[in-house]
């Protein structure tokens, strides 16, 4: 694994969200569409293969370094970093988990975004009890036949992959395999494009598996059984990386209420001047700090493979990503009326962070994941 200096890293990545994504952000929101030629820039920066191995034509980070990228990305635009995450982890879990016929034919275009990913896991009977899946996948020959519904796909529809979690077997988890999905497989479809309160660079859409065929060269891994340890050794990272995405928002929202009180004048004083505005800024400061603190210990424990890994995940994506909607949330009251309107970023940075208390298991699910690991250690 290489090092690298995360201090050059964040300032590079802070560089390109400054420049590129923060102009756009609020386009890109109204227009709800996925600015594809700001990916084709990311790549050339390695953003789409970040902790891709280097032998996988890769960059090789480390998941502390890759948070530091994706907080300093999501100050520029949390939807369209939060994206770049999902793609990260479809890109990595091919590498991570492909047979060398897979990887060769999916890791280098993933790696340049030549080819886009999407994770589907998520069903409408199956949310965060994520075992219960019921698409299906029947061996027939030389191919599988995938039967079933996916929900709340990021980017469904406009990604060329999608890793599919399907049962092959019984029930419980050793009954799931993970499919790579071209998009243009017979029997695949999509649906609407959902409305969304924000994420909204980045369409979300069901994806549809009616008789779809898929050859066995498609299976992850080449070994049944295996897709839902993929799925959630996925999961861990992506609950890093979507933490991740919500310091970054509050670090903005957090810059944005200091700029907006130490220039609004009220009573004939700036805000900043008031005391409950002085309080208000240094507990969002704290809980900041705290939140990058916590996610980036879970980076690093994830990255040692520690047997508390999964839990301290768990724990730093619940703690961080309710602590920095808070931030955005008190940031927006912190401008008043103008922090309601559209033409001020921090309403957006806002609705960007709600859905991370949502997705990648709820908040509450993670907490019973801490929970049953602390007490099954007792």
């Amino acid at each position: 694994m290489r090092v690298y200096d995360q201090k050059e890293l964040y300032e590079l990545a802070s560089t390109f969200a400054l420049e590129e994504m923060a102009p756009n952000m609020e386009k890109w929101d109204k227009e709800e569409f996925i600015p594809k030629d700001l990916l084709e820039k990311a790549s050339t920066l390695g953003f789409g293969k970040l902790y891709v191995s280097e032998n996988g034509g890769g960059v090789g980070l480390d998941r502390e370094t890759t948070s530091v990228v994706f907080e300093a990305l999501s100050r520029g635009c949390v939807s369209t970093t939060a994206y770049l995450t999902l793609h990260n982890t479809c890109a990595w879990m091919v590498d991570a988990f492909g047979t060398e016929a897979q990887k060769e034919m999916y890791l280098e275009k993933l790696g340049n975004m030549e080819y886009l990913g999407s994770y589907c896991l998520t069903e409408p009977g199956s949310g965060s009890d994520a075992m219960s899946l019921t698409t299906t996948a029947k061996k027939d020959g030389n191919k599988y036949i995938l039967n079933g519904t996916k929900v709340f796909i990021s980017n469904g529809g406009d990604s060329d992959i999608y890793l599919v979690m399907a049962r092959t077997g019984g029930p419980g988890p050793k009954g799931i395999s993970t499919f790579i999905v071209p998009k243009d497989s017979v029997g695949l479809s999509f649906g609407k494009k959902e409305r969304k309160v924000g994420w909204n660079s980045q369409p979300t859409r069901s994806v549809i598996l009616e008789d779809c065929e898929v050859s066995v060269e498609n299976l992850l891994g080449g070994e049944e059984g295996k897709g839902f340890k993929f799925a959630m050794m996925g999961l861990d990272g992506g609950r890093i990386n979507i933490a991740s995405c919500s310091i970054g928002g509050a670090d903005a929202s957090l810059r944005a209420a200091i700029e907006h009180t130490t220039v609004r004048n009220q009573f004939g004083q700036e805000i900043s001047k008031f005391q409950n505005t002085q309080f208000e800024i240094a507990e969002m400061a704290g809980k900041l700090n705290a939140s990058r603190a916590i996610v980036r210990q879970a980076a690093r424990l994830l990255e040692a493979k520690v047997p508390m890994a999964t839990a301290s995940c768990a724990m730093a994506k619940q703690f961080a990503t309710d602590a920095c909607f808070d931030i955005c949330n008190r940031s927006l009251q912190l401008h008043g009326g103008y922090g309601y309107l559209k033409d001020y970023p921090v309403q957006q940075y806002m609705r960007d962070t709600r859905v991370h208390q949502i997705l990648g298991g709820t908040n509450e699910i993670m907490k019973l994941v801490v929970s049953r690991s602390i007490l099954n250690s007792v």
